[in-house]
């Protein structure tokens, strides 16, 4: 094995295999090891897998009100000793966050994606690693004080407040790739002009939670500083590639970001059971690549990622290593573990994405010179 040039490191503890709701839940039986395990016989270099700590109390009163923690975390202790719990579930999650039969020690590894996180932008920006890949990661549907679609604690807004706060940054690029809006993260930033918010994911009319128009791009300050791609059902590679080359590159290269966070796992894939869009291993390939230029050219290769998502697991590690592939720069060949829809070879939506993409220069043009041409 070689090591790559640019290190890179995976930040991941089997205690987080335990971010599990339980039998019958859509985020269930993770099995983070078994991925690290499959990863390793695409990727042929030398990585170190890393263990971080748990978040501490402090850590999470940096993106949480103290009494929803308080709540989450006696609730889900219950939960995982099968006791009943009092309390008012609903004031502080919605109903996808509820546990079933069997759940895991969920908020516990909550608190250990968070402490990725913190670690993750230690270890960055104090030049021990260039990137960073933290394995289940991306919680962005959590706010302040509200758990919901099964995040408990927004790892993603954690680690660009802990940049900020610790670091000073003025730039940073928040990439959220995730097939659902992130608006929990949106939240977080939507008046704050230190951190670009950009996010691509499925048309929110047609997929939960409902939020992530494109009108929707920040208030006061940060005005402009969030941009939400909404792209149809059936949007595949080549509309993927228009958005980065039309909207997010020339963007990125007009804001400098000082370090990127990139944010998603498989759910695009045109295989997941909960999204409707049709990206192929070629596709998160070059999702990867696309990601890693970006550092190349702007931060000094200075990225955090996180990965997650996914809903099937017969696509989700395949779909995970060849994001992966593109984001360290390795030359990997991968199969699509089931067969993909022929249309989806000419990309049916991509004239629905030119309009989108369009539309999108129209209302941004005033934030961002690059989109005036």
């Amino acid at each position: 094995m070689s090591k790559m040039p640019g290190d890179f490191a995976i930040l991941f503890r089997k205690e987080i295999n335990e971010y599990d709701f339980g039998e019958g839940h859509p985020l269930h039986q993770r099995r983070g090891e078994d991925f690290l395990v499959f990863l390793k016989k695409y990727l042929k270099v030398n990585f170190p897998i890393i263990k971080a700590k748990k978040a501490t109390l402090k850590d999470l009163l940096l993106i949480c009100e103290r009494e929803y923690i308080e709540f989450t975390q006696k609730y889900f202790e219950a939960k995982n000793r099968g006791e009943d719990f009092n309390g008012n579930f609903f004031k502080y999650h919605s109903s996808d966050n509820f546990p079933l039969k069997n759940p895991g020690k969920i908020e516990k590894a909550a608190r250990y994606i968070l402490g990725q996180a913190k670690l993750g932008a230690d270890l960055v920006m104090n030049g021990k690693f260039k990137k960073i890949i933290s394995i289940g990661g991306g919680l962005h549907h959590a706010k302040r004080n509200f758990g919901e679609g099964f995040c408990l604690y927004n790892d993603v807004a954690f680690c660009a407040k802990y940049l900020l706060q610790k670091y000073h940054l003025k730039r940073i690029l928040i990439l959220d790739t995730d097939a659902h809006a992130g608006n929990g993260t949106m939240e977080y930033f939507y008046q704050e002009a230190r951190v670009l918010f950009i996010d691509l994911h499925q048309d929110p009319k047609t997929l939960y939670p409902g939020s992530g128009f494109i009108y929707q791009i920040g208030e006061g300050e940060g005005k402009g500083f969030t941009i939400n791609i909404p792209l149809p059902p059936g949007a595949s590679d080549k509309s993927f590639e228009l958005v980065f080359e039309e909207i997010i590159e020339p963007i990125a290269f007009e804001f400098l970001p000082e370090i990127i966070i990139r944010n998603g796992g498989s759910d695009p894939h045109f295989a997941d059971k909960l999204t409707s869009l049709g990206l192929t291993l070629e596709g998160f390939k070059m999702v990867g690549r696309k990601v890693r230029n970006l550092c190349q050219k702007l931060t000094q290769g200075k990225e955090i990622d996180f990965i997650g998502s996914g809903y099937n697991l017969k696509v989700l590690y395949h779909a995970w290593t060849a994001l992966i592939s593109g984001l360290v720069g390795a030359k990997i060949e991968i199969e699509e573990p089931l067969e993909a829809p022929f249309h989806l070879k000419s990309d049916p939506a991509l004239k629905e994405t030119e309009k989108i993409v369009k539309n999108l220069k129209k209302v941004l043009k005033a934030y961002w010179k690059s989109l005036k041409t």
